[in-house]
């Protein structure tokens, strides 16, 4: 079996941060997957003396134990504890396991393991520039409708937040993965507009604090309707820097999504931009080539280029990207048509996109002066 792996790192007196994905590029059972994309992911983090900050996995639900099992005989001591966010959608073209991300760093100290109820939920590493701190795979199951385990798990995320005296304001991005999203969509959006409301994120015309964000129909593999993963940055040289509107498009507010664009954000080897999720929506709000999946494809490529040059980044400094097709039959439009366009180290998933009329869905990383 094949696989792709792409490293992309950033390198300053201080640190330096890999970017690292990992994909199957034919299909295979599902061990045989696992087994090869976590011995890559290993090999290349001990190879560069680095340590996870941030992980994602997507696979399928049926095959999520197999993984979890695959990633942990094939770390060994490179496992730290804190769990991977493992997040299931349909299976792809290239078999039941989309791929591996990873963000990483080599430092003169390694990252703290952060525990909330003697869980490990997260890491935070301290480097000149910065306290950068991740949470993974947050969840509150002990909630038995969904808006009540979106709100339980927000709270969750900020009790571990407060340990580091740090809040809301801190995230400079969050990914929701939400199981069967098109039932509960619109509130998941009221819950977190209320939540954000009351921290102080959304404010008055142009005071938004609002993270960049995902909100995509990946069912957490753990269980429950929703999951999240953040990273925060505290003690910054610089604040964040929170874009509600940029490029083609409007702020999501104003359709009643509570997320920015774009944030820019001192990281722990310089500065990262973080595209949100984006699609084939205009200016006013509305989805545009609808039923069009190649129409959709390309509009949604052009608004996130947009906001890439808007905030003074190229192409080449792309270092994560995912691709979200409704189906197969997107993925394989995606492939044939688009994917070649650009040297972006893609992972592609198949789910439900937020809209049932979206059918594709990017979001992005960018570190300026990134190499390969």
């Amino acid at each position: 079996m094949m696989i792709s792996l792409n490293t992309r790192s950033v390198t300053s007196a201080t640190a330096t941060e890999f970017h690292i994905s990992v994909v199957p590029t034919e299909a295979a059972p599902p061990q045989e997957q696992a087994e090869r994309l976590f011995t890559a992911v290993r090999e290349e983090l001990v190879s560069e003396r680095a340590h996870i900050l941030l992980e994602r996995v997507i696979t399928t639900q049926e095959t999520a134990k197999i993984v979890s099992s695959a990633r942990s005989e094939a770390y060994g001591d490179v496992d730290d504890g804190v769990a991977p966010s493992i997040v299931c959608g349909k299976e792809g073209l290239c078999g039941p396991v989309a791929g591996v991300q990873v963000h990483a760093v080599r430092a003169q100290v390694r990252p703290d393991v952060i525990k909330l109820d003697g869980k490990p939920l997260g890491r935070i590493l301290r480097t000149p520039n910065c306290a950068y701190l991740t949470l993974s795979n947050v969840s509150a199951l002990q909630s038995a409708d969904a808006t009540g385990q979106a709100w339980a798990m927000m709270e969750k995320a900020e009790s571990a937040l407060k340990q580091f005296d740090a809040d809301f304001q801190s995230v400079a991005r969050t990914w929701m993965w939400l199981g069967d999203i098109l039932r509960w969509y619109d509130e998941f959006n009221s819950t977190r507009n209320r939540f954000f409301t009351e921290r102080g994120l959304i404010g008055q015309g142009p005071n938004q604090s609002m993270p960049a964000s995902t909100g995509i129909g990946l069912r957490p593999a753990g269980g429950g309707e929703c999951a999240m993963d953040l990273a925060a940055v505290l003690h910054s040289r610089d604040p964040i820097q929170f874009l509600p509107a940029i490029g083609k498009q409007q702020c999501a507010l104003e359709y009643g999504s509570a997320f920015s664009r774009a944030c820019r954000a001192v990281t722990p080897a310089g500065e990262t931009v973080f595209v949100s999720g984006t699609a084939s929506i205009d200016a006013s709000g509305a989805t545009t080539n609808i039923g069009d999946a190649a129409g959709q494809i390309d509009a949604t490529i052009e608004n996130v280029r947009a906001v890439l040059r808007d905030m003074n980044v190229t192409d080449d400094d792309v270092v994560q990207v995912i691709a979200y097709c409704k189906t197969t039959e997107v993925e394989s439009i995606f492939n044939e048509g688009f994917k070649g366009r650009l040297a972006w180290p893609w992972l592609t998933a198949v789910c439900d996109i937020c809209r049932p009329d979206l059918l594709f869905e990017i979001e992005a990383t960018a570190v300026p002066n990134a190499t390969v």
